[in-house]
């Protein structure tokens, strides 16, 4: 059972969240992320816990990646009363510009233990490779 022993606690909260003070949990319309190159791919991995796979919609249209996703109120059963709600619900989105050395034909995704983790593969025409070198001593590789 929850008590409240301030009667100014909501009124705080809610002075916080109109004021962009209280940290990114007030804010559903942005999800947190980290990006790192591993390998030949690029991972994003964003925190989404709640949210059903089903309420998970990821699009990429040229370069721009977009991930969207809603948690909704959980179903209340006769008899219940909500006491205390801080987490975010919503609509919750973010758009990433992708380089054009990425594969956007290739992304992979996963969702475990609320983290969208996607991998971006490098495109073959990104990577390094041997050009060769033409004339009259004949052909040499060389890095490129």
């Amino acid at each position: 059972m929850l008590m409240r022993t301030d009667p100014f606690r909501e009124m705080d909260r809610i002075v916080q969240q109109l004021s962009g003070t209280s940290g990114t949990w007030s804010k559903p319309s942005v999800m947190p992320m980290d990006a790192y190159r591993q390998g030949d791919a690029y991972v994003i991995a964003f925190d989404l816990p709640g949210v059903s796979t089903e309420a998970i919609d990821i699009d990429v249209e040229r370069n721009m990646l977009t991930v969207k996703a809603e948690r909704r109120p959980a179903e209340k059963s006769d008899g219940v009363q909500m006491e205390l709600s801080e987490r975010p619900l919503g609509v919750f989105s973010r758009q990433i510009m992708l380089a054009d050395t990425l594969d956007t034909e290739h992304i992979e995704a996963d969702y475990d233990a609320g983290v969208l983790t996607l991998r971006i593969p490098i495109a073959e025409r990104a990577k390094p490779r041997k050009i060769s070198i033409g004339g009259e001593s004949g052909h040499k590789q060389i890095s490129g």
